[in-house]
This record gives C-alpha cells, sequence and structure tokens, in this order.
C-alpha cells in the first residue's frame, strides 16, 4: 500500500494539537497496513517542526517552505499540497478539521478527481476501504460513509479531516528522514489579496488548543455574571467561550463562540454556564473530555451530554464553586 501523508500547515510558527492528534491516528493506521507515515509540513520555515512530528511517529517529513504559505492564501496552499501528492504518491491523506482545511478541502477533491470525506469524528480502515463516521445534521446523528483507496498506479487519494478532540496525541519514535521539496509560485497571478487576519483579544486564550474552557449561555444576564466566569476561567488559566446568544446580544466577541455555527472545541474540562444544550451548541463542545454542566432548569438538554450536572441558579453555585476550587488551590 502507498503511503499515509498527514498534511500539516504552519502557519504564524504555531503547529495546533489537532494536528498532532491526527497524525497520532494516521501513524497508528500506517503501522497497521505496514506502509509509510509520512507528513507534509509547509510553511514559511516548516523545518523548525520537523522534530517534533518526527517523535510523534513519522517515517519522511517532507518540507515545503514559502514565505506565503505563512498566510491564510488557498491558491498557494492548495497548489503545494497538489504538488506534493503527485510526488509522494498517498493513498491516504489526512487533515485536521479546521477552517483552512475546510477551504481547500473540496478544490483538492475536485482537482484530483478524489473522494473527500470531511470533518469525521473517527476513521479507519477495512480491506480496500477507509470507513469513518461523521457527525451530521448538527451532531444529532453519526454516519457511516466508506470510499475506496486508489487502484494501483492512481493518484486519487482518499482525502480525510478530522475533528479536533477525536484522537489523544501520542508519542512515538519515527524516522524523521527529512526531503525538502522545491516550490515556487507567482506571487503576481494572486487574484486574492489578504489585508488582515483578525485574532482574539490580546491576552485570551486561544480556544481551540485550551485544556479547560469556561463557557457562558443565555443565564450570563449581567456584568456580575461575566465577572464570576473570567474569575472562574482564571482559575484555571482557561478560555473563556459563549453561546450564539450571548453573542449576538454582544455580551462577548463574535470569536468565542461555541457551536456549529461557531468554533468546533475539545477541552479536557468544559464549563457549560447557564446553556441550555441546544443542539446546535452541543456540536460545537461534545468532544469534551469532561463536561460540567450549571443550569438552573433541571430539564435542560445539556444535562444530557455532561458528566456532572449542578442544578441551581449560576450566581449562587459559582461563588461557593470559586471558593471551594481557591481553597483546594491554596
Amino acid at each position: 500500500m502507498n503511503p499515509f501523508l498527514t498534511v500539516i500547515p504552519v502557519q504564524n510558527q504555531s503547529l495546533k494539537r489537532a494536528s498532532l492528534e491526527v497524525l497520532s491516528r494516521t501513524v497508528e493506521l500506517a503501522n497497521e497496513k505496514g506502509t509509510t507515515a509520512d507528513v507534509l509540513l509547509l510553511g514559511a520555515q516548516p523545518e523548525t517542526f520537523s522534530q517534533l512530528v518526527a517523535s510523534h511517529g513519522a517515517d519522511r517529513v517532507f518540507l515545503v517552505g514559502n514565505s506565503l504559505l505563512n498566510q491564510h492564501l488557498n491558491t498557494p496552499l492548495l497548489k503545494a499540497i497538489l504538488m506534493a501528492i503527485d510526488s509522494i504518491h498517498p493513498s491516504l491523506v489526512s487533515f485536521a478539521s479546521n477552517e483552512s482545511t475546510k477551504d481547500i478541502l473540496g478544490a483538492l477533491s475536485a482537482a484530483l478527481g478524489s473522494p473527500a470525506l470531511p470533518d469525521v469524528a473517527s476513521f479507519w480502515i477495512e480491506g480496500d476501504k477507509v470507513c469513518v463516521k461523521r457527525p451530521v445534521m448538527a451532531a444529532k446523528i453519526l454516519a457511516n460513509v466508506k470510499a475506496l483507496f486508489p487502484n494501483s498506479g492512481q493518484k486519487k487519494p482518499v482525502l480525510v479531516s478530522v475533528r479536533s478532540g477525536s484522537y489523544e496525541v501520542v508519542e512515538r519514535a519515527g524516522r524523521g528522514e527529512k526531503n525538502v521539496l522545491e516550490f515556487a509560485f507567482d506571487e503576481g497571478t494572486l487574484r486574492q489579496t489578504l489585508r488582515e487576519v483578525v485574532k482574539a483579544t490580546a491576552g485570551t486564550v486561544d480556544l481551540a488548543e485550551a485544556e479547560v474552557i469556561v463557557a457562558a449561555g443565555r443565564g450570563v444576564k449581567d456584568d456580575e455574571g461575566k465577572r464570576l466566569i473570567s474569575e472562574l476561567a482564571s482559575l484555571f488559566n482557561a478560555g473563556i467561550g459563549a453561546s450564539r446568544a450571548l453573542t449576538e446580544s454582544g455580551a462577548y466577541d463574535p470569536s468565542v463562540q461555541i457551536g456549529q455555527t461557531g468554533k468546533v472545541v475539545s477541552p479536557q474540562l468544559y464549563f457549560a454556564v447557564g446553556i441550555s444544550g441546544a443542539i446546535q451548541h452541543v456540536a460545537g463542545m461534545s468532544n469534551s473530555k469532561v463536561i460540567v454542566a450549571i443550569n438552573k432548569d433541571p430539564d435542560a438538554p445539556i444535562f444530557e451530554v455532561a458528566d456532572y450536572g449542578l442544578v441551581g441558579d449560576l450566581y449562587q453555585i459559582l461563588p461557593a464553586l470559586i471558593q471551594e476550587i481557591k481553597a483546594i488551590k491554596g
């Protein structure tokens, strides 16, 4: 079987945890099938992370360096990946399912004539097929989907993008053999211009990387509620998220919205404070390892996905919870 390839764009000299998660799973499957586990690193200086991916099982590390790949520009990124696939001839190409991947996966599939299995919760191999479970209908159900591996000589790998938090990051020694792929792109041919990348407020924790997230819902009604959310988050160095209702009301910035139309997160610990648990919100946080729900409605849907539930007024529960955590910590 041809190699399995994990594509990891390195943007702004950072590599996301989700990329190591999908790499860990792809390496596991490559080992099962007795094939090579390759990594494609793309960025301004991708070699910076070659040792890191080697320590997570990469047998061969292909490096494509270009300053244009340091930003979110679809055209050069797509061209670089197509060039690498033509050189490596993988049978499976895996990605972390993030904004960048979602932008280019369809175009990549069309250019290669390859099947694409996007935003999956799990993937495995049965015979000559790649099998996945995909959350659909706002993660209300899981769909089982299969795609055939390419025939010998075909350059039509199966493309899979994997949701954050679907797998654990596993360290295992790989050969880490470095291969530099030459890539040139005429910047004058670009038909899109990147004017600005809007980031979260300075000093806040990146929700995609946060180990702990405290999320506020409609039950957080005023500045006192927001203060309690911030105080709880500070005890864990946690990221602060919000439901759609609070971002639309202006209480929180839209960049911290969690849910089907916001960010998909997978922290180790997720506090859902005053969040009812509509399916649109649950679609964005159901991969959290431990979910703690605080809501005064005992029938709130959030308790169906929570590991621990506290029924009561958050304005009474949070002060007591904060005091107890402070006592334990110090």
